[in-house]
């Protein structure tokens, strides 16, 4: 069976990123330098924001059968065998992840293999990983 567990997004990162990518520009606005290089720059810098507004809300960890398989946008992870996984706790780390959000969890599987994610559903998501795997050490509480 396969189950189905959409990421949570944070709308802060969200506003951060925008503001990395487009505060630079409001003094080349506000003077109102239009020419074609701040035109290209503006679209280039919209195009590349779309790119991660769609990794962002199309985040997805997939359970299906003994492996967990993440997506982000487009981009497919390395599939995990559940059956490898040793732990399941929360994380303040915001090492650059399929995690959309800053409230995340970090999975701990083979011998040093880490990969920090955020599902919506964070209780039921680690219920069903311990379901396969139930020598999962389960750190996570809400």
């Amino acid at each position: 069976m396969t189950k189905i567990y959409k990421s949570e997004v944070s709308y802060g990162l969200l506003l951060v990123i925008f503001l990395v990518f487009y505060g630079p520009l409001v003094p080349v606005l506000m003077k109102q330098e239009f020419n074609n290089k701040t035109l290209m720059t503006i679209g280039l810098l919209t195009l590349l924001f779309a790119f991660i507004l769609h990794m962002f809300f199309k985040t997805r960890y997939i359970i299906d059968g003994n492996k967990l398989k993440i997506k982000s946008g487009f981009i497919p992870y390395k599939p995990i065998d559940i059956a490898t996984i040793k732990e399941v706790a929360r994380t303040k780390s915001i090492i650059s992840s399929p995690a959309p959000s800053f409230d995340r969890i970090i999975i701990k599987y083979g011998k040093y293999d880490e990969i920090i994610i955020s599902p919506k559903d964070k209780q039921n998501f680690v219920k069903d990983l311990l379901k396969i795997n139930p020598e999962i050490s389960n750190k996570i509480s809400d």
